[in-house]
């Protein structure tokens, strides 16, 4: 099993961060972890994307040219980084903040609203764990519960938790209600 996974949006948005928790989810399974940040002098507010690989074999190099899932957090991440999805890859959209449809036909795609959820769930800063959750809803490589475990070693306070695990339900009924 290996899942090369891009992350990209603006500085601020946690893409960064989503991508601590991804290897961390990994390393607690089992597998081997990459995690290659990238990012502008500007940090907040400029571009920022990051490499994550899970894999249970050696990892040859940190760089994700050609995703097998890209999460977007803003328009020029998806004008930049759709291209490079592999074929029947799967392109997670924030909607909310993405105005336009995926040009490809190819690829498994998903708009979730992310932003918009939340802000219902108190905090528009948890956007991208509402986007993790739709993401394990749909791949279902880790489970609610272990990505919870994860969170709470990175949350500060009980508080921080209890929005990130709220996030992170929201973002799992945003795809599983679907069904």
């Amino acid at each position: 099993m290996t899942e090369e996974i891009l992350i990209a949006g603006f500085g601020g948005q946690g893409v960064l961060f989503l991508g601590q928790v991804f290897a961390h989810l990994g390393m607690k399974k089992g597998f081997n972890v990459s995690w290659l940040p990238s990012y502008g002098p500007e940090m907040r507010g400029g571009t920022a994307n990051c490499s994550v690989i899970i894999s249970s074999d050696m990892i040859g190099s940190p760089v994700v040219f050609n995703p097998d899932t890209l999460f977007v957090l803003n328009k020029p991440s998806l004008e930049k980084f759709e291209p490079a999805i592999k074929k029947s890859g799967l392109l997670l959209v924030n909607s909310s903040l993405v105005d336009i449809c995926a040009n490809r036909d190819d690829i498994n795609v998903h708009y979730i609203p992310a932003t918009e959820i939340a802000s219902s769930v108190g905090n528009i800063r948890v956007a991208n764990i509402v986007m993790f959750g739709a993401y394990l809803a749909i791949k279902q490589n880790f489970s609610v519960d272990e990505a919870k475990g994860v969170l709470r070693e990175f949350s500060k306070t009980e508080e921080i938790y209890n929005l990130n695990c709220l996030a992170l339900e929201k973002g799992f009924e945003a795809i599983a209600g679907r069904g």
